[in-house]
């Protein structure tokens, strides 16, 4: 009896998710690892954050969404080293051969050597990031509502965003609602108006992946909303009591968020595969790392081009680089040519909050109610567990027509 050709993945984000069930027919034997039992629905992690969502509503057990891959195997374990040449994943549960690898790690936070950056600031990558963000949000406010000195009491107010992107921009939409929705009915000495919200861009214009005008619209709504934009204002230095910029501008803020400058999360390997930006792995067309063809790199670990520009990262782009990587290494068994990866950009969305967002579909700009829709729909369909779908939906109705953010709960760390 012939062995079957082993195909090992790590990651089980979008794309390493979307590969294993990909190649659910093929006549190979899959291994996907993961350090996590479950899969975490990352584009949702700002509203866990912001008390819109339980946890566990974003998290789905990787074993529920494979019931249907009979050839392929969960392992939760953390990946120590991959030896490229001797084709091994040496993990915590044993050391595991391959016949092919597709690397889908992700991303990591990057700080830029910034002074306490990664001691002080919050960043948001994981489902434990959220729930730490969230804990020292609400901590703050119930510090706050019993502080009797004006300047503990602003600072405790004061939530420092860093970084204007899609991420940034969530964000602090999230947190005008959470403001605005609950903290009148639970803090009753606390006024809205005392809570200072500050958005940090190191660039001219916020939404730097959109049009310029789509970016004029962000800033414009966000001020309306209350939220303080600073534009062209670099961070030089945080610590546990605030933000220096460039200017030597000191924000006196309890809270300081870090939601700019993403790294791809390589394993330890040897050798280190070829790098571009950001420390991402460098591929060819057909997504195979270029010094080993038995290995691909997809999602945000892998640099690919895009229109003369890199990808940016986001899930639908991970989603057709898995189905893609599938289908090559199924061309690759059968002895045919690869073919070369081809994204199909069907469009973008970001959320601002309050009933606004911003989209680019086709040649077609949108901004106001119809892009949050949107937004909030087609994140719906691409939850994976037809459960979650159902209690997330329902969290925003109740969010939407109540006017409450429910899930306003500091967690013990043990």
């Amino acid at each position: 009896m012939n062995k079957k050709t082993r195909v090992v993945i790590v990651g089980a984000g979008f794309g390493g998710l979307q590969a294993a069930q990909s190649l659910a027919e093929a006549e190979v034997e899959v291994l996907l690892i993961n350090r996590d039992n479950y899969h975490t629905f990352v584009p949702l992690l700002y509203q866990v954050a912001t008390a819109g969502l339980s946890p566990d509503l974003i998290a789905i057990p990787i074993r529920n969404l494979l019931r249907r891959s009979p050839n392929t195997r969960f392992l939760q374990a953390e990946v120590k080293e991959i030896d490229f040449a001797a084709q091994l994943v040496q993990t915590s549960e044993g050391t595991i051969s391959y016949d092919f690898l597709i690397l889908a790690t992700g991303s990591r936070a990057q700080f830029f050597g910034i002074p306490g950056a990664a001691d002080y600031a919050f960043p948001l990558r994981t489902l434990s990031d959220a729930v730490s963000l969230r804990n020292q949000i609400m901590h703050c406010f119930e510090k706050a509502e019993t502080e009797l000195d004006g300047a503990k009491r602003k600072q405790l107010l004061t939530i420092a965003i860093v970084g204007g992107g899609a991420t940034g921009v969530e964000l602090a939409g999230a947190l005008v609602e959470l403001v605005l929705d609950s903290l009148q009915k639970d803090y009753p000495r606390l006024n809205p108006h005392e809570v200072n919200l500050i958005l940090l861009q190191s660039g001219e214009r916020l939404l730097a992946e959109f049009s310029q005008s789509l970016g004029k619209y962000t800033y414009r709504r966000l001020r309306k909303l209350g939220v303080q934009v600073m534009l062209n204002s670099k961070v030089c230095q945080v610590t546990g009591d605030g933000v220096r910029l460039q200017d030597d501008t000191w924000l006196s803020a309890a809270t300081v968020i870090w939601s700019v400058g993403l790294a791809g999360a390589i394993p330890t390997s040897s050798p280190t595969p070829a790098q571009a930006q950001k420390g991402k792995i460098r591929v060819l067309p057909s997504l195979q790392v270029s010094e080993y063809p038995e290995v691909f790199a997809i999602g945000d670990l892998a640099h690919i081009d895009h229109n003369k520009k890199p990808l940016s990262g986001v899930a639908p782009e991970a989603l057709q680089e898995g189905v893609f990587v599938a289908r090559n290494i199924q061309r690759k068994l059968r002895g045919k040519e690869l073919k070369p990866f081809s994204y199909f950009n069907k469009g973008r969305l970001a959320i601002i909050g309050c009933y606004s967002g911003v989209g680019k579909i086709g040649f077609f700009q949108l901004t106001g109610f119809l892009p949050w829709f949107m937004w909030l729909a087609v994140h719906l369909v691409y939850l994976p567990d037809w459960r979650n779908r159902l209690l997330i939906l329902l969290s925003w109705l109740h969010a939407y027509i109540v006017g409450d953010r429910s899930v306003r709960l500091i967690l013990s760390k043990h």
